[in-house]
Parts: C-alpha cells; sequence; structure tokens
C-alpha cells in the first residue's frame, strides 16, 4: 500500500512538473482481503494491493483526466502528458469550476487496527463456522468475507492537501435449502464490533421461520421494514435530493426546499460524530466534511448541491458522506401488536423509478416475508412486487426502532408503515 509519504512526494513532482492552469491530484490505496465461499466450501481466496492514482487539468475551461497505478516519475510524467493532452484538445467545459484551496478540515477516526490486522485465516476461520451451521441445518451456504485498508489522499493547485486512512470488515451469506433462501450481511470499520455467533443465531431465526411459505394476495397492507430494507431503499432518497434537479423541476422536491414534505417523524443526516459510522474529513473534490441535516422532522433543510451549481446559485456546495436516518425505541414484537395484521420484510431489490418527477418507484420483496396477525407471525409468504413513493412512505411511519449500523457508512432503524402497496406477487 503507498504511504503517506509517498503520496506526499508524487504530490510534490505533480506541482513542480504540470503546466495546466488548475489541476487536482487524488492517489488511493488499498489492500484488499477476499475470501469467497459457495455450496458449503471457499471457492476463492484473494489478497493484494490496489493502486488508483487520478490527474485532472485544467487550461482556462478545458479540461482532462488520466489515471495511472504507479507513482514512479515515468508514471507521473505519463500521467501530466496524457491529461495535459485531453485537455488541450477538448472543448471548454461549461460548469468548469477552479479546485478547492486550503482548508481546515475535521479530525475523524475511520481507521481500526484489530481490523488492518485480519489475517486470511481469521476470515477462513468465520467461513468455517458458517459451513458448519449450514451442514447442521442440511443446507448450502455461499457468501464472501472481505477485510479492505486503505489510504487517500487530495492535493490540488490552489493549496488543498488531504489524507486519511480507513478499514472494513464486511461478511455477507445466502443460505439455501429447497425452496427457503436468505441472507444477510453487514459491514463495520472496526472488527472488534463483529460478533460471528450472534450474526449466524440472528441469520438461523430468520432463516427457520421461512419454511412453507404461504399464498398472500397484494394489495395495501402494514409492513415492518427491517434495517436491511430501510438501507436497501432509502438510499435513493441520496440519489435524488438534489438541489438543480428540484430547481429544474425534474424532481418531486421541486420547491420544496425550507418546507415540511417528509413525515414528522423522519429525520436524515450526514454526522462526523457517531461510532462506528465512517466519516472522512473531505470529499472527493475537497469539501471539508461537517455535521449536516439534510431532512429534519420532516423538513427539507438542505439538498445535494455541486460546486458549480453552488457557485452559480451563490448557495453552499455540499455532498452526503454517510447517512444516519434517527430511530426510536419501539421493539419488533411491540409493532406487531400495534397493528392488526401486516407483513416483515427483510430486504428489497430490483429498484427502479416509474415517474422520477412524482418519485414513484417499483421494486421487489426478497430474502424472506412473514406474515403476523394479533402481535405474532403466522406464517411466511410469497414476495411482492410493490409500487411506492418514498416520501409517502415516510408520513405513513406509524412506529420507529433503534438505528442500527448495516454498513460502514450507513446506520438506519426499523420501520412501522401502514397501507403499504402491494400490485403484484413473484415467484422469485
Amino acid at each position: 500500500m503507498i504511504d503517506q509519504k509517498t503520496m506526499q512526494k508524487a504530490a510534490e513532482y505533480i506541482r513542480k512538473n504540470c503546466q495546466a492552469h488548475d489541476w487536482s491530484f487524488s492517489i488511493r490505496s488499498a489492500n484488499h482481503t477476499r475470501t469467497r465461499f459457495a455450496q458449503n466450501g471457499i471457492t476463492q481466496h484473494i489478497t493484494g494491493d490496489s493502486n488508483g492514482i487520478s490527474l485532472t487539468v485544467a487550461f482556462d475551461a478545458k479540461t482532462g483526466s488520466a489515471s495511472v497505478n504507479d507513482t514512479s516519475e515515468a508514471g507521473l510524467a505519463y500521467l501530466i502528458e496524457t491529461a495535459e493532452t485531453i485537455a488541450l484538445r477538448n472543448q471548454p467545459d461549461p460548469e468548469f469550476v477552479v479546485s478547492e484551496s486550503a482548508k481546515e478540515l475535521p479530525v475523524t477516526d475511520n481507521f481500526s487496527e484489530a481490523t488492518e490486522k485480519l489475517s486470511p485465516a481469521d476470515l477462513v476461520n468465520i467461513v468455517e463456522k458458517c459451513v458448519k451451521n449450514a451442514v447442521s441445518k442440511d443446507a448450502k451456504v455461499s457468501g464472501m468475507t472481505e477485510k479492505d485498508a486503505g489510504a487517500y489522499s487530495l492535493y490540488t493547485k490552489n493549496g488543498f492537501e488531504g489524507f486519511h486512512k480507513s478499514t472494513s470488515f464486511s461478511h455477507s451469506m445466502t443460505m439455501k435449502k429447497g425452496g427457503v433462501e436468505t441472507k444477510i450481511n453487514r459491514s463495520m470499520l472496526d472488527y472488534n464490533d463483529f460478533d460471528v455467533d450472534k450474526i449466524i443465531a440472528q441469520f438461523n431465526t430468520q432463516f427457520d421461520s421461512l419454511t412453507n411459505p404461504k399464498p398472500i394476495e397484494p394489495g395495501k397492507i402494514s409492513v415492518i421494514l427491517r434495517p436491511q430494507a430501510v438501507a436497501d431503499w432509502f438510499v435513493y432518497l441520496f440519489w435524488m435530493l438534489e438541489r438543480r434537479s428540484a430547481d429544474e423541476g425534474v424532481s418531486p422536491y421541486s420547491g420544496q426546499l425550507g418546507k415540511k414534505f417528509f413525515g414528522d417523524s423522519f429525520t436524515v443526516k450526514s454526522v462526523l460524530d457517531v461510532p462506528g459510522l465512517s466519516a472522512p474529513p473531505f470529499t472527493g473534490e475537497g469539501l471539508a466534511t461537517e455535521n449536516i441535516n439534510w431532512i429534519k422532522n420532516g423538513v427539507i433543510e438542505n439538498m445535494f448541491t455541486s460546486r458549480w451549481y453552488a457557485q452559480k446559485t451563490n448557495s453552499k456546495p455540499n455532498s452526503p458522506f454517510n447517512i444516519l436516518i434517527e430511530g426510536g425505541n419501539t421493539t419488533e414484537a411491540e409493532m406487531m401488536k400495534m397493528v392488526p395484521r401486516g407483513v416483515i420484510l427483510n430486504n428489497l431489490w430490483y429498484i427502479r423509478n416509474i415517474d422520477r418527477k412524482e418519485g414513484t418507484q417499483t421494486g421487489l420483496t426478497r430474502d424472506g416475508v412473514l406474515y403476523f396477525e394479533d402481535g405474532k407471525i403466522v406464517s411466511s409468504v410469497n414476495n411482492f412486487r410493490w409500487n411506492e413513493i418514498l416520501h409517502d412512505v415516510t408520513r405513513r411511519i406509524i412506529a420507529t426502532g433503534p438505528s442500527e449500523l448495516i454498513e460502514t457508512w450507513c446506520k438506519v432503524p426499523t420501520f412501522l408503515v401502514k397501507d403499504f402497496n402491494f400490485v403484484d406477487t413473484t415467484t422469485f
């Protein structure tokens, strides 16, 4: 992996030799370890470094970019020549913005020695436990266990300098027996936060509840969206809540900045100081990260704004760097008693836009659907296709559970939502 001293030396070479009017230079270096398993056996083990070294230059508003994977002077000379040649032959970029200048950056911690020190043998031991569990159930398990340790730096001609290190550990697995199939996955910065026995216990509870699914007709019904399902769907909010699209009238949030548009209990933010939630000190464009409310108690307080559009509208640029949706303290058992009947969704997938301006989306359920009545789970049921509008769903939230870390960048709660719109059943 490329160390900080080598990154700084490479940046000095760019500073001395690049002739462009402006430039941004970044290095991303990481060590990856991957253990894949399928059909109760390890199928592939990969470990090694990867490096991405990129330069974007500008002659006035004519820009060009190039990438290499080594920091030798020959490699950097090629990088400069290629990027500058592309820029000089290019048309002016009407949305060009000069690179960021030097600034004070927040102090964040995204690095864990326990994660960095994980060995291939450690990953194999985790897989072995999962395989033994599957064998005990006469089932087959497949998935991947992985460790990453990385470093990222950004330098600009205008004086920005930033460097940070990060780690992540993730484990995902799918278990199948006959027509019963379910999946679980988790990722975290610090391996010390991972409990394989707890994950297997949760996995088994999820798997055991899905035997002999009963047919149920589509329609509007209360749902409990478990945190993985919330994460899978609500990340789309971060692709749509963009100020330029809203101002141009092509999103459901047009004219809604500063107004209540989501449900009263819905708050989503990006934060620097929540343990376990990754928070880089700066973005890929050189913006210092900071605590920011996107939506608070249903009111849209901020929308994602690019540097160019912020300059055009005389506003502040910003972008999401993690997702925290505030939760409550209602348990799943309590939620099941709050409505006469409903279904529990483990996961959502194949999510697509139907009407981007209105915000209507469609998708499928996966990894098991549970039906409950009178506060008790009755049986598993078939999968569904659903059509819904995300912001409208937040207005129908009845209760929320505690927020849980699902990915290193995402911490979300369980939601109980009334009248979720299922439009069809599916066989997969």
